[in-house]
């Protein structure tokens, strides 16, 4: 979110949320257009990785992303400059009472893979980040890959921002490069670290092999972007892995007359969660110990009635998982400990 509206100050625009602190401020060099890679899954943590090299020789520090550590609210952050509690896209799995279910933001479809009846180009709030360039006349792209054209997230996230398809990891850099200048803006999304992650996890040869592309993108976009463009890079959100013992199925018993979303290390609950606390390796924290996790106000219209009643936050070492949950993924994020809110900041000078 700061870094958003960093750069759109850099640009010549009128960010809705403060900058980066002047200590980070000054790690940005001014330049005449940017380019942002978002490297999804790549925690600050990570870059520790043998092929993550070329990304830690350019990191300059590490920020923190947004409550709960996960992509859709991330990216929502991103794309408006917004915090969660005012755009109103608060959790990965979202419960909207306008749908009467909860809703995967990645997908768009109930928790059972039901499609979900709902425009999401009108999800996030006007003017977005891209709708805001457009008016002092920055031009905005974004390269992605190319089965995400017209997705109902990416409907969502880039309203007013012109879709890059990209089929390979050499076609995001390239087209990255085509597509940077003076007085643009492009987001290229890198997607292949979070999906080893969440499969594989962070000890196996397919994550070794998905950093190490990451981090030939990066390097050929540092060798192609044009001087008087800034690179930089960040991501969403980092992972931990966690193996079966440490899965803990909430019972089917617990699931009557409650809602469970979010994520499995912040799982939220609509209903009494204080009640089934002592049997979970968690914590529950009420709503109103909770709201500013997700930003100050002004809130989104829905943001009260999206939001849970209160958290159960996972212990460190601990993820759970409500009836939907899929329990074969290895990695995970979505709560507050370093491995998933500290993501870096990576500049190329």
């Amino acid at each position: 979110m700061n870094l958003a509206a960093e750069i759109e100050a850099r640009l010549g625009g009128s960010p809705p949320t403060p900058r980066l602190k002047p200590t980070l401020r000054d790690l940005v060099p001014q330049r005449d257009g940017y380019v942002v890679v978002l490297f999804d899954g790549l925690g600050s943590d990570q870059l520790a990785h043998p092929a993550a090299a070329p990304l830690r020789a350019s990191r300059v520090a590490d920020i923190d992303t947004v409550f709960p550590a996960t992509t859709t609210v991330a990216l929502a952050s991103l794309v408006t400059g917004l915090t969660p509690s005012q755009h109103g896209l608060v959790g990965y799995q979202l419960w909207m009472p306008e749908v009467g279910a909860v809703v995967n933001t990645i997908k768009w479809t109930t928790l059972w893979g039901a499609p979900v009846d709902y425009d999401t180009a009108q999800l996030l709030p006007e003017p977005n980040l891209w709708e805001r360039l457009r008016r002092i006349k920055i031009e905005s792209h974004t390269v992605q890959p190319a089965h995400f054209d017209r997705s109902p997230l990416s409907r969502a996230l880039y309203r007013g921002c012109r879709f890059e398809p990209a089929d390979t990891m050499s076609d995001f850099a390239d087209r990255t490069a085509d597509v940077a200048g003076t007085g643009r803006l492009v987001l290229t999304y890198v997607p292949n670290i979070d999906f080893a992650a969440h499969v594989y996890g962070q000890r196996s040869g397919e994550y070794a092999d998905a950093v190490a592309v990451a981090a030939e993108v990066w390097s050929r976009l540092s060798a192609a972007i044009p001087s008087n463009v800034g690179l930089l890079g960040t991501a969403d959100h980092g992972h931990v892995d966690f193996g079966a013992p440490r899965q803990h199925r909430i019972p089917k018993s617990d699931h009557r007359d409650r809602v469970f979303y979010g994520d499995g290390r912040a799982m939220f609950v609509r209903g009494d969660g204080a009640s089934i606390a002592d049997d979970l390796p968690a914590t529950w924290i009420a709503r109103d110990e909770t709201e500013g996790w997700w930003g100050p106000g002004p809130y989104h219209p829905q943001f009260a009635e999206r939001s849970p009643d209160g958290v159960l936050v996972a212990d460190d070492d601990a993820l759970l998982l409500h009836r939907f949950s899929d329990d074969r993924m290895v990695g995970h994020h979505g709560a507050m400990t370093d491995g998933e809110r500290r993501v870096p900041l990576l500049v190329h000078r």
